[in-house]
Parts: C-alpha cells; sequence; structure tokens
C-alpha cells in the first residue's frame, strides 16, 4: 500500500492534474522563470559585447598597445632539417646534401633581386629607416629596404647552386627573430654575427671546444653586420612586404668525419647576452657533420 502511495505521491510531483501544476510550477510560474532567464541572459551576452567593444577601440590594427618585449632577441639558422639543429651529410651521395641546397633556395627566393627592386625601396645605409606616425595621421602601409640576394654573394647560391655543400664549404645562413621597434645597436654601430666552437660537456665536470676543428670562416655581407637600414621593423601589417636581413656565413676548411659544434651569437651594444636556459636567445647552435670516406 506504501509503494502505492509513493508511486502516486511522485505522479502527483510530475503532474498534478487538480491544481495544473508541472512539478510544483504553474505554467505561468514556468513562464516568468524563463523569461528571467532569458533576459537575463541577453544581458550578460550584452554586457561582453560592449566589454569587447570598448577594449577594441583600444587596439591599434598596426601596432600592438601593449608589447612585452624581449630585450634578446631569438637567432635562427637555416637550413635547419629538424629540431635538433643538426647538419650531417656526405659529399659522395648527393641525395645527403641536395636537400639542403633545395631548403636554402626556397627560404632565399623572396630575396631575388628582381622582386626586391619590384617591391622595397633601396634605403640608405648605415642608418635607421624611421617612418613614424603624425599625430593621429597613421603612416601605413610603410616602406622596406631592400634586401638583395646577391649581398650574399658566395652564399647567395646564384654562382654555386648547391652552396658548397659538394665540396665541403658548406653555407649556413642565419636571421635575427623580428621584433616591432627594436633598434639593435648604438652610436651607428650595428650589430654584427659572430661564430665560433661551441663549448659541450663530456663528463661530470669536464668540457671541450672544437675551436681546432671548425676551421677557416668568412661572412657575407662582410663582418656578418645587420645594416641599421633594416631597423626598426613595424609589424606584418604595416610593413607587409618586410625582408629580414639574413647573415651568411661560409665555413672554408672546417674538419671532416668528425661532430663540429657551432655556436653563432649576436654582437650589439644594446642587446644584452641571453640566459644560458634560452639556447636561442642572441645566440644559435648547431652541429656540423661532413663525411667525405
Amino acid at each position: 500500500m506504501s509503494k502505492d502511495g509513493e508511486k502516486s505521491g511522485w505522479k502527483e510531483y510530475i503532474w498534478n492534474p487538480r491544481t495544473r501544476e508541472f512539478m510544483g510550477r504553474t505554467a505561468s510560474s514556468w513562464g516568468l522563470i524563463l523569461l528571467f532567464y532569458v533576459v537575463f541572459y541577453i544581458f550578460l551576452a550584452g554586457l561582453f559585447a560592449l566589454t569587447m567593444y570598448v577594449m577594441l577601440q583600444t587596439l591599434d590594427d598596426y601596432k600592438p598597445t601593449w608589447q612585452d618585449r624581449l630585450a634578446t632577441p631569438g637567432m635562427v639558422i637555416r637550413p635547419k632539417s629538424d629540431e635538433t639543429y643538426e647538419i650531417v651529410y656526405d659529399t659522395r651521395n648527393t641525395e645527403t646534401w641536395d636537400l639542403y641546397a633545395q631548403a636554402l633556395d626556397k627560404f632565399l627566393t623572396p630575396y631575388n633581386n628582381s622582386l626586391q627592386t619590384e617591391k622595397n625601396k633601396e634605403c640608405t645605409p648605415d642608418e635607421y629607416f624611421l617612418q613614424e606616425d603624425t599625430g593621429d595621421v597613421k603612416n601605413n602601409p610603410k616602406r622596406s629596404c631592400q634586401f638583395n640576394r646577391t649581398i650574399l654573394e658566395a652564399c647567395s647560391g646564384i654562382n654555386d647552386r648547391y652552396y658548397g655543400y659538394q665540396i665541403g664549404q658548406p653555407c649556413i645562413i642565419i636571421k635575427l627573430n623580428r621584433v616591432i621597434g627594436m633598434l639593435p645597436g648604438k652610436d651607428g654601430q650595428a650589430p654584427f654575427v659572430t661564430c665560433a666552437a661551441k663549448k659541450y660537456k663530456i663528463g661530470k665536470d669536464q668540457w671541450r671546444e672544437d675551436t681546432d676543428k671548425i676551421g677557416e670562416m668568412v661572412y657575407f655581407p662582410p663582418n656578418g653586420i645587420f645594416n641599421l637600414m633594416y631597423y626598426p621593423y613595424y609589424g606584418k601589417k604595416a610593413q607587409v612586404n618586410y625582408s629580414q636581413p639574413l647573415v651568411a656565413v661560409k665555413f672554408l676548411n672546417i674538419t671532416t668525419n668528425e661532430d663540429v659544434n657551432i655556436e653563432c651569437r649576436i654582437n650589439a651594444t644594446n642587446i644584452p647576452i641571453g640566459s644560458e636556459r634560452d639556447k636561442f636567445a642572441g645566440r644559435v647552435s648547431f652541429k656540423l657533420r661532413i663525411n667525405t670516406k
């Protein structure tokens, strides 16, 4: 009998035909609750939309309003086969080094002289190319300076389409990451790249450098300079045709059939040396091995 009573009670709670209540509320009560939540969520959506609109009015399409700029920009190399930054090939096996030559060709195509002449401006060397806005008048789009492929000379791939890889004199191209508004160098002294043997650990308290293996190097442009005329960078949208300056280093007589650990770093009076914890802050390390037997 009690079970029948409980069952009847649940039925009346879900729908009471006498009071015409559904789950304890009349239709008008449910309607008011539904209306409240509809109005409440419309208000929340409107408040969110208004907040987003106000925030977007403070943003500039061409320049970040807030920027936590790194003190030391990162550096990367080309070519690179993977994230380990190891360049290993055999001069006797074309397939092992041709992929590096193809990667450099693809990377340098936007730097072809004809494209640079068509899109970019011939700037005055050794001085910043400043294009500031005038009050509320935006100076956009901004011009960019030409970085012609021929600047890289023996590492341009024009006279030697294999970039020296086939004869054991490979070219490595280095670029500095883009940082909006950065003015590297000071008092007219342009930042420059230097490469040397990297110190690496071989035991608990033992370190080694491959100084005797690295051999002679030559830089393009001369002295490995990032010319001041390519700075500052104003952003991808404001400076759509911007071409990052490059530095190429050619290894002329590096030791073959052995691993050679190399580190290239940026040198500038106003760019601090990066932390040892960040291997790409102002420097880049890689391993080069050229097999000939």
